[in-house]
């Protein structure tokens, strides 16, 4: 995935996520860490998941369907519309999506309708006819490699016993991210932003890969461990062409994408790096990993790993 050759596609469809997470955090219910927010995979693309029964809003579901290309809207009563995201500006798909709420009933008001922590913050998506580049195959791909990440993400996920998230695609960063969780709580200095302290208000070690920015241009494997411990960047990463690199004036362990795609064995590279960082940050931050392992997604001692 060369950010280079499908940045345009990317930017667009960012800011198409950013339009539709706008609507799942009117319209869900407020979880811990903004786990409410985030898409989740599906067999065709990524899904909102069911929202709705906030102040009597229906239940509805937005999809997009990276594989015929549409954006789809359905009700829990089985009514459904859908537009072809090909062809669309950030401003009409904005439109063509509050178009279908309305169409199927479904009442949700977009607080802030403009991008989220992007440089076109201050643009409207009402007014936005920049962003309009949309090559299906560079969308197709973009889901593909997601679904693959995801799962690696999914077993990384079962050797923690304590508290850990979904595998959330998040529309902020445009990342995909797995996260641990020790139990500390954690004291945010006041200037800290409103989104930041709730999604850092405990230690956490997390895990993910995103498609490459403007910090960037590699899409990566990353981790990184918050608040940072002490010389966390002396501990060791796997495999070889894992790095420590500065960022956000604190930390990231990077595996380049290009890096792993050339091994002979990705998927084993991928979970060694995501352990070699947590090993890293759980060293560090004093967690007692003995007690938090869960080998093979057991924690039952008297079982083993076999499929019954």
């Amino acid at each position: 995935m060369p950010l280079a050759e499908w940045r345009d596609t990317k930017e667009t469809i960012h800011r198409f996520a950013q339009v539709v997470g706008k609507i799942r955090l009117a319209a869900s219910p407020r979880r811990n860490h903004w786990w409410n927010v985030p898409f989740h995979l599906t067999g065709r693309g990524i899904t909102t998941r069911p929202m709705g029964q906030v102040d009597g809003t229906r239940i509805f579901t937005i999809d997009f369907d990276f594989v015929d290309h549409q954006l789809v809207v359905t009700t829990v009563e089985g009514r459904t519309v859908a537009f072809s995201l090909l062809g669309q500006s950030v401003a009409s798909f904005h439109r063509l999506t509050l178009e279908a709420l309305v169409a199927l009933g479904v009442d949700v008001e977009i607080a802030h309708p403009r991008p989220f922590d992007l440089p076109d913050a201050a643009r409207p998506f009402a007014e936005d006819v920049e962003h309009a580049a949309y090559d299906p195959v560079w969308a197709n791909r973009y889901w593909q490699v997601l679904s693959q990440v995801a799962l690696v993400l999914e077993e990384f996920a079962a050797g923690f016993s304590g508290k850990v998230s979904a595998v959330h695609h998040f529309w902020h960063t445009f990342d995909l991210a797995c996260t641990r969780f020790s139990g500390k709580h954690v004291d945010q200095p006041p200037q800290v932003d409103r989104v930041a302290r709730e999604a850092y208000s405990r230690e956490v070690i997390s895990f993910g890969f995103w498609f490459g920015d403007a910090g960037s241009d590699k899409p990566a494997f990353y981790s990184y461990t918050a608040p940072e411990p002490a010389d966390l960047t002396h501990e060791p990463l796997t495999p070889a062409a894992a790095e420590w690199i500065p960022r956000a004036g604190s930390h990231l362990a990077v595996l380049p994408y290009d890096d792993v795609r050339g091994q002979a064995d990705p998927k084993g590279t991928v979970l060694a790096f995501y352990e070699s960082a947590y090993l890293a940050g759980a060293r560090r931050a004093g967690w007692d990993i003995d007690a938090l392992a869960c080998p093979h997604g057991i924690t039952d001692p008297c079982l083993t790993a076999t499929r019954p």
